[in-house]
């Protein structure tokens, strides 16, 4: 049984063990910087922070062997007026001469900075041997997610962004950014990105704001703009199922797309199901589905307990008053009895994996 719940002070060995095959802003293999990204969500989930700085985050647990095997997570609003949303705009731009019969196409990045925020989506990560898992486990890191937003809408943003990782060399380095990014600050790609997290002047201060000719790039650095690595083709395809589409815009570091769609949108916040646990456990011949249940509390962590479980279709009722026939075993592993609220989405039968 694999249960997905809220990150506790206790995960910070397994989620290093984690983060090692991520090592990105938002999941750094570093055991001081992953201890303030625990804190942090705690005091999220406890609503100790302002909403604005509230950062999420999951982890699924391999309740068996008692450790996590993966993480995501969810950042309520990432940019503001001190720290805005950096990106470049991907532009097509059209020329053509009469006198010579020639006509081109020109790629332009231009750089844009989002001052309102938006919230986003990242950090997901399982540890290669549980990767393709027949229970779907990064598509519960990646549902679990939506699943709190729709209980909580209005702690978001009207519009979500996920950042996807583009091809990177084998040891990490951006061919964008050396082609690019270091010329203007002089700084590795690394070093640039982790600085971006606590200060974000350097790039307004040093990028240029006019648009860049990517026609000036190299072939090689061209062809990867906005392109998806290959470790994250399986986000894409689950991120395109519920409604996120390329926004033509990419990471200003290591040029990877970013995703987006408005919330309000999104397929999974649109079909978060709310019911009453039945009090006795699906028939036996039952037509069962694949569904993603959660049980929220208010008064201490877990605050959000989520699994996958084998269910019927929930029995009809007035607003929350629908009853949900769970399995035994996952009731027992959601801590709930019948007569308690539980909330559920459809889990989409696909053979695209994410990672």
């Amino acid at each position: 049984m694999f249960v997905v719940r809220d990150v506790s002070p206790e995960d910070l060995h397994d989620l290093q063990l984690a983060a090692v095959h991520l090592d990105s802003v938002n999941l750094p293999d570093d055991r001081e910087l992953l201890a303030r990204i625990i804190q942090r969500s705690c005091q999220s989930f406890a609503g100790q922070v302002p909403v604005a700085y509230r950062c999420f985050v999951f982890v699924v647990e391999d309740v068996a062997r008692g450790r996590v095997v993966g993480t995501s997570m969810t950042f309520a609003q990432h940019g503001s007026r001190r720290a805005p949303h950096i990106f470049f705009d991907v532009i097509e731009e059209e020329r053509y001469s009469e006198t010579l019969d020639k006509h081109f196409s020109h790629r332009l990045l231009r750089i844009g900075y989002n001052y309102k925020g938006l919230t986003e989506i990242g950090g997901l990560v399982l540890r290669p041997e549980y990767r393709r898992h027949p229970e779907q486990l990064g598509r519960l890191l990646s549902y679990v997610r939506f699943l709190q937003v729709g209980l909580h809408r209005s702690l978001f943003r009207d519009e979500v962004v996920s950042e996807l990782m583009p091809p990177l060399e084998p040891d990490g380095t951006s061919l964008l950014w050396e082609a690019l990014g270091r010329k203007f600050t002089g700084l590795s790609y690394q070093e640039a990105d982790r600085l971006s997290q606590q200060n974000k002047e350097f790039i307004r201060a040093l990028f240029p704001q006019d648009p860049i000719y990517a026609t000036l790039l190299p072939t090689a650095v061209q062809e990867l703009i906005g392109q998806v690595g290959p470790e994250t083709k399986g986000v894409e395809r689950m991120l395109r199922e519920i409604g996120f589409d390329y926004a033509n815009r990419i990471d200003p570091f290591d040029g990877g797309p970013h995703f987006h769609a408005r919330t309000d949108d999104i397929t999974l916040v649109r079909k978060l199901g709310r019911a009453r646990v039945a009090d006795r456990p699906p028939a036996a011949g039952a037509s069962l589905r694949p569904l993603l249940v959660g049980r929220e509390r208010t008064d201490a962590p877990p605050y959000l307990r989520a699994a996958r479980a084998l269910c019927p279709e929930p029995t009809p009722g007035a607003a929350n008053d629908g009853t949900l026939a769970l399995p035994p075993d996952v009731a027992r592993l959601l801590e709930v009895a019948p007569g308690d609220e539980v909330a559920f989405l459809p889990l989409v039968s696909s053979s695209a994996q994410t990672t």
